[in-house]
């Protein structure tokens, strides 16, 4: 059975009192997202340099914070929200999972005493949108109670199959859904892919040239290339298309070999390409690759200005650059100007001189 909404109550808010969703995804730059153990009091004095340097800075309460680490974990995210140290950056948090027993005291404690700092929760394994629905009325509830004036966001991660197949339910199930993350190491598990990698390629998922030669005799056959295919490919454009079409923002999730900051940088780039704004960051190496990758090139937005020079106001035809230029370039190129300057004046605020990082 289909659940019908009705069209015109999508925006209210789903409890007195609450505040109302917004009516569009904020733009400002989340080129990485970068997980802290909030738990870690090491961890947490570096939050203050981390702050300048990260885009979004995201307190993780779930993976890799052990069992009996949960409530101090969850507890330090709220001294770091109430102490100052996260200043400067968007702050999101990864909530335990929805059939974890710590999840409601990670919403609850989270929106009544902090709620205030957080723009956006992160949610593991959603399947569907009940999920959403379930998460959307409770932050109603809560954020009313709290006082809040703003209206807390959700981001899903995409790592299970059945979450894949409902890709573009879960993305139109709420206007509280700010975005999805791809989470390829939970999504190999529950399809039972036979690989161990936390992100990124394979060795055994490759294609090969067809044979040259005499076939029967392969001596004389000429060398076949053989190339590593991307295996995530596929669901990828899938999260892309789909968070495109309702107006929300996709993210690859970790790259999680650390010592491999040349891997790191060719599946970023690739995500990048496919339609991604940015991406996870596991390790401060990762945020400047982060940052360099999902960053506009100069000469790519120099020559996007040159388009829209041209074509103030979109409309007509032109050659330049040898390329046939119309409104659908036009487009392109407007999205990228303007992302560009965003994260120019980010990277300006990060460099202290108003000056720094302009887009040319």
């Amino acid at each position: 059975m289909i659940e019908l909404r009705n069209p015109r109550a999508f925006f209210e808010p789903l409890c007195v009192g609450a505040p109302r969703p917004a009516p569009a995804v904020s733009t400002e730059p989340s080129r990485m997202i970068h997980f802290f153990d909030p738990g870690n009091e090491r961890m947490r004095a570096k939050l203050p340099d981390l702050a300048r340097r990260a885009d979004v800075l995201l307190g993780n309460l779930e993976d890799a914070v052990p069992t009996d680490r949960k409530n101090a974990a969850r507890a330090g995210l709220v001294e770091a929200c109430r102490s100052g140290a996260l200043d400067g950056a968007r702050v999101w948090c990864r909530i335990n999972a929805l059939d974890s027993p710590w999840v409601l005291d990670d919403v609850t404690t989270l929106v009544s005493e902090v709620g205030a700092h957080l723009e956006v929760l992160m949610v593991p394994k959603v399947e569907g949108p009940r999920d959403v629905h379930f998460l959307d009325r409770l932050l109603a509830h809560l954020e009313a109670r709290a006082g809040l004036t703003h209206q807390i966001g959700l981001h899903a991660i995409v790592e299970t199959a059945l979450g894949v197949t409902n890709l573009e339910a879960i993305a139109a199930s709420s206007p509280r859904m700010q975005g999805m993350s791809f989470g390829p190491a939970d999504l190999a598990a529950s399809r039972r892919m036979r690989t161990l990698r936390p992100g990124g390629p394979h060795p055994g998922y490759r294609t090969m040239d067809d044979r040259t030669g005499d076939a029967d005799n392969d001596d004389a056959a000429g060398a076949r290339v053989s190339v590593v295919q991307d295996l995530w490919h596929a669901s990828i454009v899938r999260m892309v298309d789909a968070c495109a079409a309702f107006g929300l923002l996709p993210f690859y999730g970790p790259f999680g070999d650390i010592s491999d900051p040349e891997g790191c940088e060719v599946q970023f780039r690739a995500a990048a390409v496919l339609g991604c704004v940015g991406a996870w960051s596991l390790h401060p190496g990762q945020i400047d690759i982060a940052r360099r990758v999902f960053t506009p090139p100069a000469d790519e937005v120099a020559a996007a200005r040159r388009v829209l020079d041209a074509l103030p106001d979109g409309s007509g035809v032109r050659m330049i650059d040898g390329r046939m230029t119309d409104d659908a370039s036009w487009k392109q190129c407007r999205a990228m100007v303007d992302f560009a300057d965003r994260a120019a004046e980010r990277d300006a605020r990060i460099a202290g001189d108003p000056l720094a990082g302009v887009a040319t």
